[in-house]
Order: C-alpha cells, then structure tokens, then sequence
C-alpha cells in the first residue's frame, strides 16, 4: 500500500500534468475549439443542392470547390513592408492568390499604396492587430482597441472592413473570442510555418513548408522577413507539381463563410 506522502506526490505529479498539458494547448491556440475548413464547407448548407446552390453563384475566381479539389491557402502575416511588392509580383505571375493579415503600425500606415494594391489584385485583406500585442494577455478595451484601428485604418484604404483576423501567435482565449464576435472577425489559425521569423535561408524555409503542406492546409509565412520572399517562387512550384490548387482563406472554407468569433484551423 502506498503511503500518504507517496500518494501525495503522484497527486501532485499528476495534477503538475494536467496543469502543463492545459497550458501548453491554450499558448498553441488549442484552448479555443476550433472548426476545420472540411467542417466549414459541411456546415454551409442543410443538403447538398444548397452548397452546390452558393458554389454555381460565385464568381469565376471564387468557385474552387474545395470539397474535390486539393486546396492549400497562403497566408503572409506581419506586412506589409519593403519587400511584400516584389511578393506580390510573384503571385501575379504565378496567378495565385493569397490572405494578407495585416499589421497596422508601422506598416498599414507606412505603406498605404501597398495595401490599396494588395486589395486590387485580388487578395484577402484580414487583421492582424494594430502593435502585435498577445490578445490573450489583454482586457477587452484594448483587444478591442488593437484590431478596431487596424479595421479602420483598412476600410479607409480598400474601403471594406475585413472579416478575418489572426491572434499574434496564435493565443486567443474566451475574451479574444468575445470581442472578435463583437467585430465580426475570424480567428484564422495555421497547418504550417517556416518560422522564417528565426531564418534567412529561402531554400530551408521553402522546404520546411513543402515537408508540412497537406491538403485544406493554411501555411504562414512573413513578407516582412529577407528570406521568405525568395523562397515562395519554389513552394508554389512544387506544391503545384504536387496536385495543389492555390486559394484565399474564404474559398477554402467555401461554401461556408468564415463566422464571426469562430477560429479555423486545418
């Protein structure tokens, strides 16, 4: 039989478990449920003719049925800045559009003909806070306060307020999820990173992206960063090789549309 100071210390241990286990799943953005972009398009309609109903509606450019085809969706976040013009170049040769979350401070105001342009060509404009502050660590005043300017400082260039946001590393919580639903913001999370923040070798950041890409995926990457730029040429060659069809965030979960205070992640 165990004694009292053995059982003491297993409970302890356990209880030391449970308590990191939890911790570590709400810093990855795992302590919000989440809805995948497969449950997305399977909650669009009550039946099928509904879906199939919102998908024959849409534009040209917006009728990738996701459903059938291998979907992945390129998300820059952090910009813009210096380099994200030649990004954009890139994806107009390659025909590909992508999810811009963008920063307000020091970049939406720095590089306003930027963001008129990324809008123009077609990509998805969405928040990413105004300084880059963890959500999770903030009162409501100030989550509010934090994607309230940037959604305002975007409807005055492209004249449309976004409808998708991502939590600076990806910590949300209840009050993140409270507010968002207020402004009618997604939380939009990711299947795949580079962590180019920590790199400027292209070759590695386009590899490690290739060795996590996977169908319904949503990758991020930084335009603000020297190294990322370069390496997107190669992913969206490859990926493409591989069967891949490139989409923004709102065709990925399309026929469904992205619900305010919901976060999405493959």
């Amino acid at each position: 039989m165990l004694g009292n100071s053995s059982r003491s210390k297993r409970s302890r241990a356990a209880a030391c478990l449970v308590t990191a286990t939890a911790l570590a799943l709400t810093l990855a953005g795992c302590g919000q449920d989440s809805t995948s972009p497969e449950d997305a398009r399977e909650q669009a309609g009550a039946n099928a003719s509904d879906a199939k109903a919102r998908l024959d509606a849409a534009e040209p450019s917006d009728s990738v049925d996701c459903a059938k085809a291998k979907c992945i969706a390129l998300t820059f976040d952090a910009g813009p800045g210096p380099h994200t013009p030649r990004l954009l170049d890139i994806l107009q040769e390659k025909k590909v559009h992508a999810t811009f979350f963008l920063l307000g401070r020091n970049h939406v105001d720095t590089y306003p003909d930027t963001v008129r342009r990324t809008a123009a060509e077609g990509h998805e404009i969405a928040n990413h806070t105004w300084t880059h502050r963890r959500l999770d660590q903030l009162k409501p005043a100030e989550i509010r306060s934090e994607l309230g300017r940037t959604q305002q400082a975007i409807k005055a260039l492209t004249g449309r307020e976004p409808t998708l946001m991502r939590p600076p590393q990806g910590r949300t919580d209840s009050e993140v999820k409270d507010v968002t639903k207020e402004l009618g913001l997604a939380q939009v999370l990711w299947s795949a990173t580079a962590k180019d923040y920590a790199t400027t070798d292209s070759a590695l950041i386009q590899q490690r992206i290739l060795d996590q890409a996977g169908r319904d995926g949503i990758v991020l990457l930084h335009d603000i960063y020297g190294g990322t730029v370069p390496a997107v040429p190669g992913i969206i060659d490859e990926l493409r090789k591989r069967g891949y069809t490139f989409v923004t965030v709102p065709q990925l979960l399309a026929p469904g549309t992205a619900q305010p205070g919901t976060v999405y992640r493959p």
